[in-house]
């Protein structure tokens, strides 16, 4: 299986369309925010995985989320937030992961959310908070 798609944002629904058909609707990606107030701040935002399953995979597997200051996934670093969650998907077909994580910043600065699936390669999503207005 494969991430085919990891993003911060700030809502996510899904409907159904003819088909049957899926359509997920995204709204307001994120890849940087104003700081709420003046650090230190906590922020939740969505983090959505789109997981693909081949048709010659079983479809179980366990995404996990890890987030930190350094965009490296192997860095020894301090974990800020971390989710481990099974899933199931029907070969060849697509699942999402919704993970909401509590991140915070003592100051204006990036945070990374590494996701995997069953320790694979990782998918790394930059979050930036700015200074408050």
């Amino acid at each position: 299986m494969q991430i085919a798609s990891a993003l911060f944002v700030e809502d996510f629904n899904i409907r159904q369309v003819d088909g049957p058909s899926t359509r997920l609707d995204l709204t307001g990606v994120l890849f940087s925010l104003v700081a709420p107030s003046a650090p230190p701040v906590t922020i939740e935002p969505h983090l959505v995985a789109l997981i693909h399953c081949r048709p010659d995979e079983d479809g179980t597997g366990v995404f996990e989320v890890v987030v930190t200051r350094s965009p490296d996934p192997e860095a020894e670093t301090e974990q800020i937030a971390r989710n481990v969650s099974p899933f199931q998907v029907e070969p060849g077909r697509f699942t999402y992961r919704l993970v909401r994580a509590e991140i915070a910043f003592e100051e204006p600065s990036t945070a990374y959310a590494h996701c995997r699936i069953d320790r694979g390669p990782w998918t790394t999503v930059p979050l930036t908070l700015l200074p408050a207005g």
